[in-house]
């Protein structure tokens, strides 16, 4: 699926994949840029912020969160239709890269903005956020954040939503399939999200969001042998 070119000179910088010089440059630009993207299967909007999730076997999610006007935005995936949403939102103040490796389009579009990309943020001064320090190793590194006054949990990896990845219990979250063995209880185990929202795969709202953590934690190393059978079949049929 493609969608048509906009001419960028028109878009807000928060929407505009790129500056350009002229039709011909936007046109080629865009083409080349679009092609190389997911198309969104969801996005979510809720009286905090935007989540969006893109539709490939991956399912990468990515976030904006807002109050006051002020928007931060996390691990983010480019697309047109989602950052037009997260324009709606107010005036953007950073991009937020929780984890090493979700390096996705978190520089380009804090590029695009004016904004400062902050990659695996000890604290967040001035924010709604505090910072979790979920993984620290040399092959991991991991931050998560909670936002109190919303009791929103976001979790870049180690527990998620995706079926290849995390092989999620019925009330929606697993952990990831690399750290089934050693699952974050000491590091997330303690909140009581009403909001659980992932770097893969759909988030979870309302009483499910607590009960999706614990059960996930719990039944960790439990369901290991079957994450190990489904990953490869969901990962390649998506």
């Amino acid at each position: 699926m493609r969608r048509a070119c906009t001419d960028a000179t028109r878009l807000p910088a928060l929407v505009r994949p790129f500056s350009s010089s002229g039709e011909v440059q936007c046109r080629a630009a865009c083409r080349s840029r679009l092609n190389s993207m997911s198309i969104v299967r969801t996005i979510d909007e809720t009286d905090f912020g935007v989540t969006w999730v893109m539709d490939e076997p991956m399912a990468r999610a990515s976030h904006a969160l807002a109050k006051d006007g002020r928007v931060w935005i996390i691990d983010p995936v480019d697309d047109r239709d989602a950052m037009a949403k997260v324009a709606e939102l107010g005036e953007p103040v950073a991009v937020l890269q929780l984890l090493d490796r979700h390096n996705r389009d978190c520089q380009t579009i804090a590029d695009r903005l004016g904004v400062p990309l902050v990659v695996l943020p000890d604290e967040v001064k001035s924010t709604p956020f505090e910072t979790i320090d979920v993984v620290s190793n040399p092959f991991w590194k991991e931050k998560a954040l909670w936002w109190k006054e919303k009791r929103v949990l976001v979790v870049a990896e180690s527990l998620g939503n995706n079926r290849g990845m995390h092989y999620p219990v019925e009330s929606g979250a697993g952990v990831h399939i690399g750290r089934r063995l050693t699952p974050p209880k000491n590091s997330l185990g303690t909140y009581l999200p009403r909001h659980l929202l992932f770097g893969h795969g759909e988030s979870v709202h309302g009483p499910e969001a607590t009960t999706a953590l614990q059960e996930a934690i719990d039944r960790s190393r439990r369901d290991l042998p079957a994450a190990l059978i489904a990953a490869p079949k969901a990962l390649i049929s998506g």
